[in-house]
């Protein structure tokens, strides 16, 4: 059974929603399970070199008083996930897609989960612009992948109209926010969810997929 999950890689909560579900998947729910990361944009009118993240937060939240109870409870559930978060090391807000290309072309490499956890490690804990090529080709070197096919790549215009189909299909279906898991093609569910409702949901989509139709 597929599971496709619409995910940005500057977004927290997918990040937490990734370790949630590799908890779940290590669990007997986990067996004949494919996971497919799919491009969404939270913010796709950033300027593609970046922007500073100071000056993204102050436009973004224009009123400070929730900012910091909001980004202390995503650092708890982090670390509740095991992600040790440090927003004090983040530097630049990048456009991401792409990074989305990027995990497009690792998804043929047979690494694509693999670049999604080591792209939110940079961001979220190290820090690093995801906007910078170098970064991208470092992460996906980290990830298995070989370096030199994934600059030439980014270089080039592969991938654009692939991540601009997955775009307008989570558009299309309806996902205004992510994560969002998407089992067996059919059945979707949004949010970081707990390993235990995944797993929970799992079981039940591959039972709905045996039953005659």
């Amino acid at each position: 059974m597929r599971i496709e999950i619409f995910s940005d890689i500057v977004c927290p909560w997918c990040y937490i929603g990734k370790r949630r579900l590799d908890a779940a998947l290590d669990s007997s729910a986990g067996v004949g399970v494919e996971v497919v990361w799919r491009a969404f944009q939270l913010y796709p009118g950033i300027p593609e070199e970046g922007m500073a993240f100071q000056d993204f937060i102050k436009a973004r939240y224009p009123d400070s008083a929730g900012r910091v109870p909001t980004r202390n409870r995503i650092v708890e559930e982090a670390s509740d996930a095991g992600i040790e978060m440090d927003y004090g090391k983040v530097s630049r807000m990048p456009n991401t897609f792409a990074g989305h290309r990027l995990l497009y072309h690792a998804r043929g490499e047979g690494r694509q989960h693999q670049l999604a956890e080591t792209l939110f490690r940079y961001f979220f804990c190290e820090g690093r612009d995801l906007g910078s090529s170098q970064q991208l080709i470092d992460a996906a070197e980290d990830a298995g992948l070989d370096r030199d096919l994934a600059a030439s790549f980014l270089a080039s215009g592969e991938g654009e109209d692939a991540v601009n189909a997955e775009l307008e299909r989570a558009a299309n279906i309806a996902v205004t926010g992510v994560p969002c898991f998407v089992f067996a093609g059919a059945y979707a569910l949004p949010g970081a969810q707990t390993a235990e409702v995944l797993g929970q949901v799992i079981e039940r989509a591959k039972l709905k997929l045996e039953e005659p139709g």
